[in-house]
């Protein structure tokens, strides 16, 4: 069958801005020594102690000025980040669209969409995406590397045509992968948390058809490791090194205990 593990290593039966309201209304200038505002004297020069007065309104702008100069706004940061991986994403969908979730990429295609994986995964900010809640529900298979999933030895119409689906629950540590068209083949799994983003997948029944439960075979087995996760999109990566990008579709599915 062309359900794959999680991770696709298991073998299946037959996938500064300072805030002026700290200040009085009627603030004294503020008196700067000069020595520490300019730079250090020259050797066998005398140091004169010169006082500089700055109104309020000088100070903010140099401690805008200085906030600007050394790029370390919070506010600035946190907003570029989020720019960034909205930005990535787009360009990620782009890339894998034509892809047909993998099986019509060249190596080229593939080269690609690792180098935009690999700089969305670097500004990810769900650093223990296994204590999130936006992990769980029903994620729609986008794209990946995995041959267990795409099949791309058989002819196409042996492969899954339809949408594949994986579905994972952090409370209760369960995992189910599902084809659609023509196969409708399942796999459910137990987690085991590894650290705060990967998990050990033992697989235990699978289902021909979505009917014929199968209890799986000792071998089915493999790791999972979640590298990126927001609302809306995940991405992870298994043992073997394949990459999946997965869509969120429903967030209220619940994986069958």
């Amino acid at each position: 069958m062309a359900v794959s593990p999680l991770c696709a290593s298991a073998t299946l039966p037959n996938n500064l801005q300072p805030c002026k309201n700290f200040l009085p209304s009627h603030t004294a200038p503020i008196i700067f020594h000069a020595k520490y505002l300019l730079s250090s004297p020259k050797p066998n020069t005398t140091t004169t102690s010169t006082h500089i007065i700055l109104s309020p309104n000088k100070l903010f702008d140099l401690a805008d000025s200085w906030k600007w100069r050394t790029q370390v706004s919070f506010f600035t940061g946190f907003l570029t980040k989020g720019r960034n991986a909205e930005s990535l994403k787009e360009e990620l969908y782009a890339a894998i669209a034509p892809l047909d979730r993998g099986a019509e990429a060249t190596p080229e295609d593939q080269q690609l969409v690792e180098q935009i994986a690999r700089k969305l995964e670097a500004v990810n900010e769900v650093k223990e995406p296994l204590k999130s809640n936006l992990l769980n529900g029903k994620w729609e298979l986008l794209y990946t590397t995995s041959q267990s999933v795409l099949q791309t030895q058989r002819p196409k119409y042996l492969r899954p045509n339809g949408k594949i689906y994986q579905a994972i629950n952090v409370d209760t540590l369960r995992a189910q992968n599902m084809e659609t068209w023509p196969f409708f083949n399942q796999v459910t799994a137990n987690l085991v948390p590894l650290n705060s983003r990967r998990v050990a997948v033992k697989f235990d029944f699978f289902r021909i058809a979505g009917l014929i439960p199968i209890k799986s075979p000792g071998s089915g087995r493999g790791q999972l490791e979640i590298t990126y996760l927001d609302e809306e999109l995940r991405v992870s990566r298994g043992d073997k090194g394949n990459l999946f990008i997965l869509k969120m579709v429903d967030p209220s599915y619940r994986v069958p205990l």
